[in-house]
């Protein structure tokens, strides 16, 4: 079902400096009830609990594929996190000054729970953890796709709210990047449903009524097409959903187009090498000296 892949979905723009407060606004996109751990957790078990799925390929290899689409975004957002909590990064030469308060920050309540070296946890932008109770797998294939679709547009509204409390354009690509993909989805969702039942519910998108050509960094991904793609994690499988999506047609607002199904995950970016915190390191090894040691062993071991 995954294909892992070392790069990003995209190329995120460095923060010019550390911003803790908008590292935890952008964490309520991993673990809020509408983040990308609940949504990667139920396409997860509703794929593993499918019933038949040799009788409902087409809808079993959409969910798998969305799957392991939304697996890159929680790791897409983990990185944004660390990012903005960590900044471009410092030279080797500066030293931790523990007595400066370097985590003064984490006093906003919102940051209460992140004491975590400047990475990013499951949970919400309060500090509450992600659970189980966000998942629904019922085995009923069109009662969970309508979960699904509802869980798409609930992301969409998640997603524009944390993009209202951004300004740090780090979190906004993310959040801009992460609207496009999240309407390809509650599209597809849409789609199978219609497939099954014949009801349009793709007249109720997009929910909530707010065009993407409002959002400054949604831009290039609409004009590059990512709106009318699905992407397929596997050379030989899940060629079945081609039914639901392609030769449809791209929504009313946005640019228009026929939907394809794209072989291979996204280009995507690198993930950037952030050269670590010292305040975190200390008052044990410096940074640099982590890397020293990682260095040495890894020699050894060739």
């Amino acid at each position: 079902m995954f294909l892992r892949i070392d790069r990003l979905q995209i190329e995120l723009p460095l923060p010019a400096e550390p911003a803790p407060n908008a590292a935890a606004a952008l964490q309520e996109l991993l673990g809020g009830k509408y983040g990308e751990m609940s949504t990667l957790a139920n396409y997860l078990f509703q794929s593993f609990n499918f019933r038949s799925k040799s009788k409902l390929k087409p809808f079993y290899s959409l969910v798998a594929n969305i799957t392991a689409e939304e697996l890159g975004h929680v790791e897409l957002v983990s990185n944004g996190v660390a990012l903005l909590n960590n900044g471009p990064g410092a030279p080797d030469d500066v030293e931790a000054d523990i007595s400066n308060a370097p985590f003064a920050d984490m006093k906003d309540i919102r940051l209460a729970a992140s004491f975590n070296g400047g990475g990013a946890m499951p949970m919400n932008s309060n500090g509450a953890s992600w659970n189980m109770d966000f998942v629904t797998t019922t085995g009923n294939v069109i009662i969970d796709l309508l979960h699904n679709f509802h869980l798409e547009c609930g992301a969409r509204l998640h997603k524009l709210r944390v993009y209202e409390t951004l300004t740090d354009p780090t979190g906004r690509e993310v959040c801009g990047y992460l609207l496009v993909r999240g309407g390809v989805h509650a599209h597809a969702y849409a789609l199978a449903l219609e497939k099954l039942t014949g009801v349009d519910i793709k007249k109720l998108l997009p929910t909530p009524n707010i065009d993407l050509d409002k959002i400054p960094e949604s831009q290039k991904y609409l004009d590059e097409g990512s709106h009318r793609r699905l992407y397929r994690f596997s050379a030989d499988d899940y060629k079945e959903m081609a039914g639901i999506w392609q030769g449809e047609k791209a929504l009313p607002g946005d640019p228009p187009g026929t939907l394809e199904v794209v072989d291979g995950p996204p280009t995507g970016g690198k993930i950037p090498e952030l050269e670590g915190t010292p305040s975190a390191f200390a008052p044990d090894y410096a940074p640099e000296e982590m890397f020293e040691i990682a260095t040495k062993l890894y020699k050894k071991s060739r």
